[in-house]
Order: structure tokens, then C-alpha cells, then sequence
């Protein structure tokens, strides 16, 4: 396979996905690099980085779709962009193959040192109707749809007579009760009242929402206690919460539930609208590298943020994010390696920026990865949220107040945050947006119907011409 001549032959650092990870660690290493004679080159299909702590937020209109990613063009202007997927690495030498995301060839491109930083994919299991009727939350685009799929569902369902159809259309569910599962469903549902109060044909006990979760808590990122009360909270909102309970089929939106500890049949109803939070996996573009990877499809790396062989660290490979297993040297994480959140990728990602420059350029020196856990914090709609802050518990206005903060602390880039914050005030003065778009997933529809030329007309069967006033007079009189 040919390599490309369009591409610089400068000394690369070729960064593998431009997630939190990948974006933080090219925006510092950009300027540095290229004073050393180096180039960064980032590789990913999407042009953009998405905050995915705020897609719940989006998914509910309180920020707009745009505001809640980064343009790579814009903020990387010194670095090397491919529209693109890494299909392959070989480290031995040095290569790694590139699909472009467009039309193209793939081709090869030479790296001296590689940061494998690509993120986590949703994780799903082989549940039959599952991936025909079940929707994501890990993409800006599966946020923007869930919206506009939940304000035509709410639209549409108050035109419907009561009855199983109008049921099935204004029944939402979520799958996983974990931080992404209750920020979901508690942010659609925050949506769904505003929208429902507006509709004056539906009122909030049309619209039913439920949280099936096979675990016997939720969250457990937060302490027990935390985790009761929030379930309570959700109850106290008209949210059914399903404890101990696992989804066993989705087969044309008609969901099958089971109890986890017996394994008998549990509740059966039906809805359009199927969302799965129940957890990640990493990237499985590490499979088709020469990187060794652990039992749950890891990266496998060391607290200096580098691929780790039984040999040690392999020279030159870089990793942090979801997509690796980094040792967690606070004695936290669960089985020893950090949890794939937002929190570690921020941290991470600046670290692994320095030790890349303190290990090729002798600036700084190269350091363990090694964090104080900060907590966790959880919005759930406008003024209301959970939070468990270095050991202290908060619930309710304080929560949500903390979890914004930390957010819009976090997002990457200060004119981003600029727009979530203007996003967020002009929501406070204004209520969230309720407008859906129409056509979303089929944009052209309009345009085809106003380029398909309207039906001729049947000859045979228009009318027969007028018979003269003085004729019919006639044929009536000799009728009669």
C-alpha cells in the first residue's frame, strides 16, 4: 500500500482519534512541536470533538447541538487534519494505514511517536430487535435526533384517540441507570413536561417514562444513600424505575423485560422510542493494531500514560482516555484502572501532552498519571441534579448548580463555553427551545415532492360536457 505525498515528511506525532483525549493533547503539543521541526497529525472521521457530558442536555434542548462540540479546523490550526479511520498500526514499523472518510484510497502513513486516544464506542448486547429499535446517547447526531423523535412523538400522540397506538407513541425508555441513563431520562422528561404544559390536548400522566436497570441501585459512582434518594426523586417525578430488571427483547418496539434474580418474565409493553445507555467498550480500532490489549478490549498502559507490553512500555506509544487501561494509583477505580468518564479523560489528556514533550524534546520530565477524585456530579433537569463532592453529598438546586459549574469549566476552549453559557442564560429568560425539526432524517423530502410533475389526468373519467339549458328543458318536458 502506497503511502501519501500530500502529507508532510516532517517527524510526526500521530494522534489516533479526536475525542477529549486527542484534541487536548494536539492543542498543546501543536506550536511546541512545530518549533522543534515536527508536525502533530490528528486522524479522525468526524471533523469535530463532541462534550459528551452535555449530550443529555442537548438531547433536551437546553443547549444548542453546535455549542456542544469543537471544530478540530478551527482550534488546530497548526496541526495535520485527516478526515479519516485508522484501519491499521504497525508499531514495528512505524506505519499506520488510513481510510479516508470520504472518496479515496487507503494509504499509509509513517509516525514517530503514536497517541491512541480513539474513545469508546457504545456497548450492546445480542438482545433480539435491539439494534433496530434501540437509539444511542454517545453522538451529538443520536442527541439531536432523540429530541426531535420525542417533541414529533409528543406532537403527534396528543392527534391520537386514548389507546395502545397513542400508548406506544408517548412511552420513552431508557436501558442503564448509570450517570448517562439518569441525566437522560431525567433531562427528556424535564423536556417532555415543558412540552406537554404547552399541548393543551395531553396532560403528564399521558406520557410515560421508564428506567430499566438489571442492577439492585443505580449510580454507583455516588454512595447508597445518594443512589435511594435518587430513585425516589425519579419515582416522586413519575418516572417508573425498574430495579433488577433486564431487557430480553425489543423485536418491533414491543419490549420483553425479565427479573435478573430468577430469570422469569417481568412487564411487556410497547414504545417507539428505545434508549440505551448501558454502558461502553473501548474503541475496537485497537484490535487491528500490534498493541496488546487486555480481556475487556483495552489498551493495556502503565501510569505514565504509555502501551505497556509484558516487556514494559513499548517506546514511542502513548495512550490514555476510555480506550485505555490506565492503573489508577488512587486505589479508587474499579479493578485497579481508572473508570471512563469525562473526568479522567481531562486529566489525562494534559498530562500525557507534558510527558510526550518532557520524553522527545527534554522539557519537564515524565510523570505518573495519579489524580484526586474530585467526586461526581449529575443534572437532572433544570435546578435539580445529585452530587457527591470530595466525600460531601449534595442533592437537589447546590447539585445541579455544581454540575453546571464543573461542565462549563471542563468544555474545552473558551468560546465553547462562552455559547453553553449564553445557551444556558437565554434558556433561564426564555424556557428551552420546543421546536422540533421537521424532516430531520429526510431532508430531501419537500424538494422530491415538489420535483415529481402532479398526476395527468384520467380522460375517461372526467365528466361529460354541460347539456345546453334549453335542450335538458326539452328532454325533461318530454320526460314528464
Amino acid at each position: 500500500m502506497a503511502s501519501n505525498s500530500l502529507f508532510s515528511d516532517r517527524p510526526r506525532i500521530l494522534v489516533v482519534g479526536g475525542g477529549y483525549v486527542g484534541l487536548y493533547v494536539a492543542h498543546k503539543l501543536q506550536k511546541k512541536v512545530k518549533s522543534h521541526g515536527g508536525i502533530v497529525t490528528l486522524v479522525d472521521p468526524l471533523p469535530y470533538m463532541t462534550y459528551q457530558p452535555f449530550l443529555p442536555e442537548v438531547a433536551s434542548g437546553s443547549i444548542e447541538a453546535r455549542h456542544a462540540i469543537v471544530s478540530h479546523r478551527v482550534h488546530l490550526p497548526e496541526t495535520e487534519l485527516i478526515s479519516g479511520r485508522v484501519t491499521g498500526v504497525d508499531h514495528a514499523a512505524r506505519t499506520a494505514t488510513i481510510e479516508p472518510a470520504g472518496e479515496g484510497e487507503p494509504f499509509t502513513l509513517g509516525y514517530t511517536d503514536i497517541v491512541m486516544a480513539a474513545g469508546a464506542i457504545t456497548r450492546t448486547f445480542p438482545i433480539e430487535g435491539l439494534k433496530d429499535q434501540g437509539i444511542g446517547l454517545k453522538t451529538i447526531e443520536e442527541a439531536v435526533a432523540l429530541r426531535n423523535q420525542i417533541l414529533e412523538r409528543i406532537e403527534t400522540g396528543s392527534l391520537l384517540p386514548a389507546g395502545p397506538a397513542r400508548d406506544r407513541m408517548l412511552t420513552f425508555v431508557v436501558v442503564g441507570g448509570g450517570f448517562a441513563g439518569i441525566e437522560a431520562i431525567t433531562e427528556i422528561e424535564d423536556m417532555a413536561r415543558d412540552a406537554v404544559k404547552k399541548n393543551a390536548r395531553l396532560k403528564r400522566s399521558d406520557v410515560r417514562f421508564v428506567l430499566i436497570e438489571a442492577m439492585p441501585r443505580v449510580m454507583p459512582e455516588v454512595t447508597e444513600q445518594q443512589a435511594v434518594w435518587v430513585v425516589e426523586h425519579l419515582r416522586s417525578r413519575g418516572i417508573q424505575v425498574l430495579l433488577n430488571t433486564s431487557l430480553a427483547s425489543a423485536v418491533d418496539g414491543n419490549l420483553k423485560l425479565i427479573n435478573m434474580p430468577d430469570k422469569t418474565p417481568a412487564d411487556e409493553f410497547a414504545t417507539d422510542t428505545l434508549i440505551w445507555t448501558a454502558g461502553v467498550q473501548a474503541n475496537p480500532v485497537v484490535r487491528s493494531t500490534d498493541f496488546p490489549i487486555d480481556d475487556r478490549g483495552r489498551l493495556r498502559a502503565n501510569a505514565e500514560l504509555r502501551i505497556t507490553g509484558d516487556d514494559g512500555p513499548l517506546q514511542h506509544a502513548w495512550t490514555a482516555g476510555d480506550v485505555a487501561a490506565v492503573p489508577d494509583l488512587s486505589g479508587g477505580g474499579v479493578g485497579g484502572f481508572c473508570v471512563p468518564n469525562a473526568q479522567h479523560a481531562v486529566r489525562q489528556a494534559k498530562r500525557l501532552a507534558k510527558n510526550i514533550y518532557a520524553q522527545n524534546y527534554g522539557v519537564g520530565r515524565v510523570q505518573e498519571y495519579k489524580h484526586t477524585n474530585l467526586g461526581a456530579v449529575a443534572g437532572f433537569g433544570t435546578f435539580k441534579g445529585v452530587a457527591n463532592i470530595m466525600g460531601f453529598g449534595m442533592r437537589g438546586f447546590p447539585a445541579w448548580l455544581a454540575h453546571r459549574g464543573y461542565h462549563g469549566m471542563a468544555m474545552p476552549m473558551f468560546e465553547r463555553k462562552a455559547r453553553v453559557i449564553s445557551n444556558w442564560s437565554m434558556s433561564f429568560i426564555f424556557g428551552r427551545d420546543l421546536a422540533p425539526i421537521a424532516d430531520l432524517q429526510t431532508p430531501r423530502r419537500q424538494f422530491r415532492n415538489a420535483a415529481t410533475p402532479p398526476p395527468k389526468k384520467d380522460t375517461a373519467l372526467q365528466a361529460a360536457p354541460p347539456v345546453p339549458a334549453g335542450k335538458a328543458s326539452g328532454k325533461a318536458a318530454s320526460n314528464a
